[in-house]
């Protein structure tokens, strides 16, 4: 249940609902006026919508943790870029820009950013709370994750203005923190699930002790299946 958690509360704690809340901010500090800021937003909101796509095709080819290994390495970089470029930034509160090619650089983070989450940790957590809890205890454990995502969502979306306010490169830093974070969590937590049944699936979320127990369990109800 702990590591279903985890992977929810990473899964906002990296930032991505503060690209879309507060992205015509972003856009406004690169340079680009108000109404094309709402643009880029939309533009950026489908591009997260078409790279999920790209997921769902990928995820039984690939599997669960190489996409969110590299998606997890593609959202720190990106975010450490956009702190570095609003380390540079001068001006305060909305009048924040970005000095020469420092606005482009933003840009183009912030969208490798969108690219990198919605191509694997935006879509795959909820692939993996689908597969790694128990039967018995599935509905209530995908509550009780659903549940912290929405937390970790209101915390992160809550604390953000208050953040940039007092340091916008540090609040991207630790976004960028979290995201790797997420990469070492996948590589020493998360097992492959790729081609297995939800059965099988389960059992490699138990504890050691108890992992022979459970797979003869799940045998014992196949065979009475």
């Amino acid at each position: 249940v702990w590591i279903g958690i985890i992977l929810s509360v990473l899964q906002q704690f990296v930032g991505i609902n503060v690209i879309f809340y507060y992205s015509t901010t972003l856009w406004k500090a690169v340079g680009f006026q108000e109404k094309d800021s709402l643009t880029i937003s939309v533009a950026t909101a489908i591009t997260n919508i078409l790279v999920t796509l790209v997921a769902i095709a990928l995820v039984d080819r690939i599997g669960r943790r190489p996409i969110m290994l590299a998606g997890s390495i593609g959202m720190a970089l990106s975010l450490g870029t956009m702190a570095l470029a609003f380390g540079s930034a001068t001006g305060s509160g909305d009048a924040i820009s970005l000095p020469g090619a420092w606005g482009p650089a933003a840009l183009v983070a912030a969208n490798v950013f969108v690219i990198s989450f919605g191509a694997s940790w935006g879509p795959l957590v909820w692939v993996l709370l689908g597969e790694i809890f128990p039967s018995r205890i599935r509905a209530r454990a995908l509550g009780l994750a659903a549940a912290a995502q929405w937390i970790a969502n209101f915390a992160i979306t809550l604390s953000f203005p208050v953040m940039a306010a007092a340091s916008l490169p540090l609040t991207y830093a630790m976004y960028a923190l979290f995201a790797a974070a997420s990469f070492f969590f996948v590589m020493f937590k998360v097992p492959e699930t790729n081609g297995m049944s939800l059965e099988q699936a389960e059992t490699l979320f138990v504890p050691k002790g108890s992992a022979k127990e459970a797979a003869k369990e799940s045998a014992k109800e196949s065979a009475r299946a």
